[in-house]
């Protein structure tokens, strides 16, 4: 069983030989400095060069790592395509937002749809396309940032919470929007050659939200989203940071084929709320970072103990991580593998 059909199969809740490693990428990050220095190619460069960006990406699976290639490296490639201004960052730091493009969610008529055929988004979509073509077996995720996270980058977060309360029609429609321009960009990796599309919205958790607004846009937006990248038959995931003991239920409601979570959450407790779903997870970034081999290798097992289909850090790498702690996850399960064989 090969990577892509190990992956797409536990997407599809079906038998495995073991549990898929994967990091998607987008806000889920798999680069790191020591990756970087083994491939030979730097952030930021690599952030607007596609053949820099798919040899990036491929080097974490070359090098042992994960089970997948993925982009982007960051979350702001559609604000920046609906108008918000943003930097590079550096070597360490990931591209963020540093002007917005609307003040006000009664603003957002005046945004420009994403354009598939300039700037950053059609460098990811050129790179998908090389990755497409440098190995046919391992699964390409793309990556889109989630409806309220974008919504919240292209405008002020505060003030954009504020008026998801104050002004619901206008709130509505601006989601809708949002929504659009994302299936559009979702659309458009698939058909580079992306087997699996991830949405990460961290900025849409019912820690901020509180359960009744997660469902009424979260959730809504979401699935939204996911019943139309549905009819293009490839995987799809979804993932939420913060605490979920608040609203298991809504989020059960999410139509994606697997829920991925913060270290924060319990897997055995998620597990226990959510009996029939694909889950994914949830191995600690923090301790990626700064723990070593033989915690990560805990960790790890403790994923895999807890029912956890896929494997994968909880919210992408710290960019200092060690090489030799991300690649223990790998190993440790295809150790318990060979074990139980």
């Amino acid at each position: 069983m090969n990577e892509k059909e190990r992956l797409l199969r536990a997407l599809r809740n079906e038998e495995v030989d073991r549990p898929p490693v994967v990091c998607p990428g987008g806000m889920m990050n798999m680069i790191t400095t020591d990756l970087m220095k083994i491939a030979g190619v730097k952030w930021p460069e690599a952030h607007s060069d596609a053949q820099m960006m798919a040899n990036l990406s491929y080097a974490s699976y070359k090098n042992g790592c994960f089970e997948n290639v993925g982009l982007p490296f960051d979350m702001v490639a559609e604000a920046e395509q609906m108008g918000a201004k943003i930097t590079l960052g550096s070597e360490i730091f990931e591209p963020h937002v540093t002007s917005y493009a609307i003040e006000s969610i009664h603003d957002w008529k005046s945004l420009k749809p994403m354009d598939m055929s300039e700037g950053r988004v059609k460098t990811i979509l050129d790179a998908i396309k090389i990755l497409r073509g440098m190995d046919k077996d391992v699964p390409i995720i793309g990556n889109i940032t989630g409806p309220i996270s974008t919504a919240s980058s292209v405008m002020e977060p505060t003030t954009f919470y504020k008026e998801l309360r104050k002004h619901k029609a206008d709130a509505h429609a601006y989601l809708d929007f949002v929504t659009d321009q994302l299936i559009d960009f979702a659309k458009a990796q698939i058909d580079a050659g992306a087997d699996v599309i991830t949405v990460s919205d961290p900025s849409g958790t019912g820690e901020i939200l509180g359960p009744k607004l997660f469902e009424e846009y979260t959730v809504k937006y979401l699935n939204k989203f996911y019943d139309e990248i549905k009819k293009y038959n490839v995987g799809t995931i979804c993932h939420i940071c913060g605490q979920m003991k608040s609203v298991y239920k809504e989020m059960n409601e999410v139509r994606s084929d697997a829920l991925s979570f913060d270290s924060v959450v319990p897997m055995q407790q998620a597990r226990k709320n959510l009996e029939d779903r694909v889950l994914m997870g949830n191995i600690s970034t923090y301790a990626l970072e700064f723990g070593d081999t033989e915690r990560v290798s805990k960790l790890t097992r403790s994923a895999e103990r807890s029912g956890t289909n896929i494997i994968s850090p909880a919210c992408g790498l710290g960019t200092k991580s060690p090489i030799t702690n991300i690649k223990a996850i790998l190993e440790t399960v295809k150790e318990d593998s060979r074990a139980n064989a």
